[in-house]
């Protein structure tokens, strides 16, 4: 099984892995980078998932496409649907990505998440949402 399958594997459901299942796919100094923050390094890693999986009741990633950059390419683009349910939520937050891997011999050392921060996590705070809503829906005017 390669990375980028151990990768999808535990990816399909986030909720189910053990701090220690980040090792089979991250590279001690991987790079880590979403729309919030920047981790440097497994243990870093680890802390980030640590919260997540604090947080989470449902994290799920349906992957619909892993693609190489180029013919042997280190860098693969990773397209996918985020499916979280926060634990003080009853709300289920559905987010659209994308995700830059680059992996060497058969470890992802950088790893970058493309996404709406905003329909991720803004929209959803109450009055805060409101307001993000409207803009956007008048931007799209």
């Amino acid at each position: 099984m390669t990375v980028l399958d151990r990768f999808s594997t535990m990816y399909a459901d986030i909720c189910q892995i053990t701090l220690d299942d980040l090792a089979y796919i991250y590279a001690s100094n991987v790079t880590f980078v979403d729309p919030i923050t920047t981790h440097h390094g497994l243990d870093d890693v680890q802390k980030y998932f640590a919260n997540l999986l604090e947080q989470a009741e449902r994290c799920q990633f349906d992957i619909s496409m892993i693609a190489p950059v180029s013919s042997n390419s280190v860098t693969h683009i990773v397209n996918w649907t985020m499916n979280l349910k926060l634990k003080q939520s009853d709300k289920l937050i559905t987010v659209d990505g994308n995700t830059q891997l680059t992996v060497k011999d058969d470890i992802i050392v950088y790893h970058k998440d493309y996404y709406d921060l905003g329909e991720m996590v803004y929209e959803h705070i109450p009055l805060l949402g409101f307001f993000v809503k409207k803009i956007k829906k008048r931007l799209a005017k």
